[in-house]
């Protein structure tokens, strides 16, 4: 009996998902379901499709960016990688890329550089999965990231950092400030017990932050606060790479829906990450909405934002380098656009041209542009 009420569990949620997918967002229905191997029944408190549904029992059940892959050798791009754990109690944690000639050379000794002192630009990358699913080590980012340390020759740290709703936001811009610190901290040669991959090979002038759809929110909100604060170590910002962030604000910019029921999700879908904390146009969320001057707090040099010809989120995105460039901030905006795509395309399509492309368009930004292009971070 247990085993048939599973089966019709799953089986109603997934009519109920595949009905929300077709209905309005307003519509998305107050499941109640036997969703334990008890049978008994739990209600709905929010369903997040298709990501995730969160009952009132406090409990969640995800959909999908569950599933992990260890760290390794990638046999396709001789990326070497491998995990640190920086706050066991919290599980904030990061996967560490290096290119392929100084990882043979580190993992002669498990992992401990002892020849070669090649310097590489950083980049510090936080996972998209709209601040409620997917993971540094999921299958999906652990294959961008090695593409990336490959195609970039770059030293990678993607952050695993905590999700809602069981951590509601500042949680995930907690983790992200604090493994850019650990990063920056460790990759001093002078550091004490530093790490050997970051002390060796990350060259601190050369630090770009990126990420994709909430992730590159959060690369966003962490240039940001380090133009207030500061991190130290004499690191310099010099760019920040959004692929297909998230952002949004109540009122629409030229060429977004102004669907009501949509605009009302959204708002809705916010609200849940944040608990409220954040109104939908506080500048965590809705940028392009702050005054020219608090532009000016943006410590990166160069800005990067890619955007695909379907998403929803794209108009917000050409909406925040128009507000960018118009604001008197001195440094450089490129906008990069992919016609006929959807969000964060070149993650599920990652063998298409486009997706190449896009690839290639990331790599230049960290390798080109390198002249006079940092602004310095103030210890």
């Amino acid at each position: 009996m247990a085993a048939a009420g599973s089966l019709s569990s799953a089986l109603l949620l997934l009519l109920n998902m595949a009905g929300a997918l077709l209905a309005p967002r307003s519509a998305l229905p107050p499941v109640s379901t036997a969703a334990d191997a008890g049978g008994a029944d739990e209600d709905v408190d929010f369903f997040f499709f298709p990501f995730l549904v969160l009952y009132k029992s406090g409990r969640v059940r995800r959909f999908m960016g569950t599933d992990t892959v260890p760290a390794s050798t990638d046999s396709a791009t001789g990326v070497a990688s491998r995990d640190v754990t920086l706050d066991a109690a919290s599980g904030l944690a990061v996967r560490l890329y290096l290119p392929p000639s100084l990882a043979t050379t580190t993992n002669r000794t498990a992992g401990v550089a002892v020849a070669g002192g090649e310097r590489l630009p950083l980049v510090v990358f936080y996972h998209g999965g709209a601040f409620v699913t997917e993971s540094a080590f999921s299958p999906t980012y652990h294959r961008y990231l090695n593409a990336l340390a490959s195609r970039a020759r770059v030293l990678a740290v993607s952050v695993e950092y905590r999700l809602a709703p069981e951590h509601r936001l500042p949680a995930a811009y907690d983790d992200a400030w604090a493994a850019l610190r650990w990063a920056l901290a460790n990759a001093r040669p002078d550091a004490p017990a530093a790490d050997p991959w970051l002390s060796r090979h990350a060259d601190l002038t050369r630090l770009f932050l990126a990420g994709d759809s909430a992730g590159g929110n959060i690369a966003h909100n962490m240039a940001m606060r380090a133009g207030r604060e500061g991190p130290y170590g004499g690191a310099a910002i010099r760019g920040v790479a959004l692929l297909d962030p998230y952002f949004w604000g109540k009122r629409a910019v030229p060429a977004e829906t102004t669907d009501e029921e949509t605009r009302r999700w959204k708002e809705r879908t916010w609200s849940f990450v944040c608990a409220g904390r954040y109104g939908v146009d506080d500048p965590v969320i809705n940028p392009v909405a702050m005054p020219p001057e608090e532009w000016a707090r943006l410590a990166v040099g160069r800005v990067l934002v890619t955007v695909a010809g379907k998403d929803v989120l794209a108009a917000r995105g050409r909406a925040y380098v128009r507000a960018l460039r118009a604001s008197g901030w001195r440094g450089e905006a490129e906008l990069y656009e992919t016609p006929g795509e959807y969000h964060v395309y070149f993650l599920d399509k990652p063998d298409s041209e486009k997706a190449a492309m896009e690839m290639e368009v990331v790599v230049d930004f960290i390798n080109g542009g390198q002249r006079n292009s940092a602004l310095r971070m103030d210890s």
